[in-house]
């Protein structure tokens, strides 16, 4: 147990009604309770209050709930471990919990009855956890970090085709006045010519 007067729990599952339900179960036993509700996070708030018991979902982000159980038994071999999973769920949580050393394993939804009749299971004994033998190599993400890829190397940018200029194909304006002049003489002659006839008819 902790320094405190009271123990501490510590929820970590997936599911907020279900772990607000663990804290209000373990709260009219006297226990405080903390929850979390990632993997991960879950492992560095383990060993920051070394709580006296873990509720522990399985389908956790960032972490699964198997593997956060065995980082706490590696940090702390007496770490006392409840696994709280749905009916559906209860084959692979009862194989986690062989392989983490958890205490017991507690079915949703949870009834006060549940505690009642698993709690002297769940403060009993702390079987072995024979899955850390096999953490580094069933997990080895946890430990390698990825190495950083090779910056790419910078590529040299073309430089734009030169485009030729075409030659000025286009003919150049033609005069109009002359067409016009010749036009008008046109229209003057013609006019002269009716003029003429007109005058020798009459």
């Amino acid at each position: 147990m902790n320094s405190e007067s009271r123990p501490t729990s510590l929820i970590v599952h997936e599911n907020r009604i279900t772990s607000n339900r663990v804290r209000s179960i373990m709260s009219q036993r006297g226990w405080e309770s903390e929850i979390c509700h990632d993997g991960d996070k879950a492992v560095d708030e383990y060993v920051r209050i070394k709580p006296d018991m873990v509720f522990m979902g399985l389908n956790l982000p960032t972490m699964d709930g198997h593997v956060a159980a065995l980082e706490m038994r590696e940090s702390d071999p007496s770490a006392r471990i409840v696994f709280v999973v749905s009916k559906a769920r209860l084959e692979k949580a009862n194989d986690a919990a062989f392989s983490a050393g958890a205490v017991a394993v507690l079915v949703t939804p949870l009834t006060r009855s549940d505690f009642d009749k698993n709690w002297v299971l769940m403060n009993g004994p702390i079987p072995d956890a024979p899955g850390l033998a096999d953490l580094d190599k069933l997990y080895p993400e946890l430990d390698e970090e990825e190495p950083t890829p090779p910056p790419l190397p910078e590529i040299p940018m073309p430089e734009p085709p030169t485009i030729p200029q075409l030659p000025n194909t286009k003919e150049p304006k033609r005069r109009r006045l002359p067409r016009i002049i010749a036009i008008l003489f046109s229209i003057t002659a013609l006019a002269g010519v009716a003029v003429f006839f007109g005058v020798f008819q009459t």
